[in-house]
């Protein structure tokens, strides 16, 4: 008895199979399994529609192989006449076949899965206008940035720099700028923003004396030094510039890159990376 005459003719699989051009990936793909390399080429039906199930079921290679010789829904789908009792192919072959087409394969059976979405009108045209991508922010192994923590680091890679290249500083502030980072994040613990202002406004007044400092003295060496401190001074000028609105902040000087993402969760509201 042919699958035909046993199955519900309503079944979603079977008005799918109809509205699929079934000929459109055989054309796209024969010049690739050409018959006189190797076994005998697969149907192109047959290997298209066991991806196309596999990947709406959600299943392996070797479960949606299996799950074939069960189901006749699935045999009629991908172009049996007579309901098959052994599988049709290894679920070894489903892999080697992907490798052929590639990347542009599996593009070739999105293309022929829209165009039957919008035979069957299950999907409209202005639908595919515009397209919702959900994203995942990767982030980036930093310390949360503080103005206070970054302000006192910049003006260590200055005094550091300086002291590798024998630049001569008039102060380098190392003994209060930690103190004055301390006492930021006391004032922040307290909610005394007023306070903690007033230390974030230190240290950036210390960091432009050691950036002035630097830049005074540098047209004295040569050009090799003066590219060195380049990077270093651009980050501090940026520091003491920025606001709490400013655009294009710098939170992090080893990962300049950093951007902070509000992704609106309850938990954590911002994310960087």
């Amino acid at each position: 008895m042919r699958l035909e005459n046993m199955l519900d003719i309503n079944h979603e699989l079977i008005k799918l199979s109809k509205h699929i051009d079934w000929e459109s990936p055989d054309k796209e793909w024969g010049a690739l399994f050409v018959s006189t390399k190797g076994a005998p080429a697969i149907r192109t039906r047959l290997i298209a529609g066991l991806h196309y199930l596999k990947h709406l079921h959600d299943l392996s290679d070797e479960q949606v192989v299996k799950g074939w010789t069960e189901n006749p829904y699935w045999q009629y789908f991908c172009g049996e006449e007579y309901f098959q009792h052994k599988m049709p192919i290894h679920p070894v072959t489903m892999t080697k076949w992907r490798n052929r087409p590639g990347k542009s394969g599996s593009e070739k059976l999105l293309i022929e899965t829209i165009k039957a979405g919008l035979k069957s009108k299950t999907i409209k045209p202005g639908s595919l206008k515009k397209v919702t991508v959900d994203t995942t922010v990767q982030e980036k192994n930093i310390a949360f940035p503080t103005d206070s923590k970054l302000l006192n680091k910049a003006r260590e890679n200055l005094v550091k720099l300086s002291k590798e290249h024998g630049i001569k500083l008039r102060q380098n502030y190392n003994r209060v700028g930690p103190q004055y980072v301390l006492m930021a994040s006391r004032y922040a613990h307290a909610k005394q923003f007023k306070r903690m202002k007033k230390m974030n406004n230190k240290l950036k007044s210390r960091l432009g004396r050691v950036k002035r400092d630097i830049e005074r003295q540098l047209p004295n060496y040569s050009v090799d030094i003066q590219s060195l401190f380049e990077v270093a001074l651009k980050q501090a000028q940026k520091l003491i510039e920025q606001e709490q609105h400013s655009k294009n902040k710098l939170y992090s000087l080893h990962a300049p890159e950093v951007e902070c993402i509000s992704k609106g969760k309850a938990h954590k509201p911002y994310e960087f990376g």
